[in-house]
């Protein structure tokens, strides 16, 4: 097990730290209400007079993030910045100064939440297109519940043609409110590249996003990423390099065989970790103080 074994608390480590980066959906709130203890929780780490950044692998733009979060109950103060993949998505294709992106087109299949646009407007000057026949490069930004094999005719059809596609959610599975597990866009990039697809990814895991947090704050010598993907969150602060914590209650709270609030056993966060290949710095329950 950790060295420092299950954490009761933040309260615990918080001294350790001067940054913290926290994961949103799954640790914060399930999208509709968030969960017990973390905005409390939020207040305390707020009083130790240290930045906060939620990072979060949304595929929305940051301003829509944030104001999601005022209607649920997670207020503006409680955190210094919002950023997401999906406002890098935004900001990526408006600028063009990537060549992947400079060579990208202008026409693009756009799978999202809903009819949700937002990555296609404000600056970004995108034609999009409802056949893969028409497009230049799939903007992969959200799915609809449905299962991975519903998007494979058309991953199949992007693939014959060689479309690069742009994944602004690299997340494979989110929580539901209802505590069900659906697919994110990054689990149909994956199966993308499975099939020889060219995907580029934005968010978490890649080190860049963590590079732009320690370029905000410089003086901080000692961030926490905090969330509750391996692949994710604990793998993307291991490869920048800075400590983690494990929110147990979240994504992978069924192959610990808990139920959110529970503290999984020993025996089954080491057999998680060895079949992922992460290991975190710190585990809790839930996101709490």
């Amino acid at each position: 097990m950790l060295s420092g074994g299950m954490l009761s608390g933040l309260s615990e480590i918080a001294d350790a730290y001067d940054l913290f980066l926290v994961d949103q959906w799954g640790v914060l709130h399930d999208g509709v209400t968030p969960y017990p203890g973390a905005v409390a929780a939020l207040r305390h780490l707020r009083a130790l007079g240290r930045p906060i950044v939620i990072l979060s692998n949304s595929a929305r733009r940051a301003h829509v993030g944030m104001e999601k979060m005022d209607s649920i109950g997670i207020p503006r103060d409680l955190y210094d910045r919002l950023i997401t993949s999906g406002e890098l998505t935004w900001r990526a294709l408006r600028e063009r100064s990537d060549p992947f992106y400079a060579g990208l087109g202008r026409r693009c299949l756009l799978i999202s939440w809903g009819d949700d646009r937002g990555l296609t407007r404000g600056g970004v000057e995108l034609e999009t297109v409802d056949d893969v026949a028409d497009a230049e490069f799939v903007l992969m930004a959200g799915t609809n519940r449905e299962t991975l094999d519903h998007y494979e005719p058309m991953l199949q059809a992007a693939r014959a043609r060689n479309l690069p596609m742009v994944c602004a959610n690299p997340d494979f599975v989110s929580v539901t409110p209802e505590g069900d597990l659906v697919i994110c866009p990054g689990a149909v990039a994956r199966r993308y590249e499975e099939i020889g697809g060219t995907v580029r990814w934005q968010g978490k895991p890649d080190v860049s996003v963590y590079e732009i947090c320690r370029a905000l704050y410089p003086e901080a010598r000692y961030p926490l990423g905090i969330g509750d993907s391996l692949h994710h969150d604990i793998a993307g602060a291991r490869a920048a390099g800075i400590d983690s914590l494990f929110v147990a209650g979240g994504i992978h709270a069924p192959d610990l065989g808990i139920v959110r609030g529970e503290t999984p056993s020993d025996e089954r966060l080491e057999a998680l970790f060895a079949a992922i290949g992460q290991r975190p710095d710190h585990v809790i329950p839930t996101f709490r103080w």
